[in-house]
């Protein structure tokens, strides 16, 4: 069982920038891939961004595009999602979830993901 922890989430205005953190407790993460999805109050969680640790490749939500980027290093097993030019629709709790079962198309469910963090609370106030 692996278990991740978030962190990093805050307060920001619009336009600002926020990273958030997501610590693996495995060691063998070269065959998992990493997710980062958010929930805001009344509406479903939805995906945002998702790192393949064996190769790095990355995929986006389209309203995340050019303005979040999420890498990782491997030494420390941790996912990073870095924000910017961020905007009060922006504002959820996010979550790292972490697969070993996916195809590029089902990467972006929430169902496809096994182990889940907590939520850090990312909030962009206009």
């Amino acid at each position: 069982q692996v278990q991740l922890v978030a962190s990093g989430g805050g307060l920001v205005q619009a336009g600002g920038s926020l990273r958030v953190s997501c610590a693996a407790s495995s060691r063998t993460l070269s065959t998992y891939t990493m997710g980062w999805f958010r929930q805001a109050p009344g509406k479903e969680r939805e995906f945002v961004a998702a790192l393949a640790w064996r190769g790095g490749t990355t995929y986006y939500a389209d309203s995340v595009k050019g303005r979040f980027t999420v890498s990782r290093d491997t030494d420390k097993n941790t996912v990073y999602l870095d924000m910017s030019s961020l905007e009060p629709e922006d504002s959820a709790l996010y979550y790292c979830a972490i697969t070993t079962n996916w195809t590029p198309l089902t990467v972006r469910m929430s169902k496809t993901y096994s182990f889940w963090s907590q939520g850090t609370q990312v909030t962009v106030s206009s």
